[in-house]
């Protein structure tokens, strides 16, 4: 009986945590190396140039003044129907086509949501809305 009493004094009873750690630290190394990846959506290469290339998305610009006139890549369009027209050329040209609208800050929302229908009317999915940083806010207001 005296040598099982002298088992249960030496036996240790905690958690040796050093492989536990260390399995950790190899999952955070392999999880920091496949982030890097992921974001950079791709390896990291110097690509060959080219002349002419039709990768880069087309962007379609369109402008609303606080009267209400609507220019489509700086020229003035009349009507619903002649932006129509323009965007539906733009698809067209280009299926990945973008549209973005920028709007003063004093244009009636009704103008902006009737651009926003015929753009969709046309087929243009991809539409963003141009706005300025809060810093760089004009003092005209």
């Amino acid at each position: 009986m005296a040598g099982a009493a002298e088992e249960e004094e030496s036996t240790i009873y905690g958690i040796n945590v050093t492989p536990l750690v260390d399995v950790m630290m190899v999952l955070l190394i392999i999880m920091m190396v496949t982030a890097r990846i992921i974001v950079a959506q791709g390896m990291p290469m110097k690509l060959p140039e080219a002349a002419s290339t039709n990768v880069v998305p087309k962007m379609f610009s369109v402008d609303i003044t606080k009267d209400g006139h609507t220019y489509v890549e700086k020229k003035l369009v009349k009507d619903g129907e002649s932006l129509l027209r323009l965007a539906a050329d733009a698809r067209r040209k280009n299926e990945d086509v973008r549209a973005i609208i920028r709007a003063d800050a004093k244009t009636l929302h009704r103008e902006v949501i009737h651009v926003l229908d015929i753009l969709r009317q046309a087929g243009i999915a991809k539409i963003a809305f141009a706005v300025t940083p809060v810093g760089e806010r004009s003092t005209k207001d």
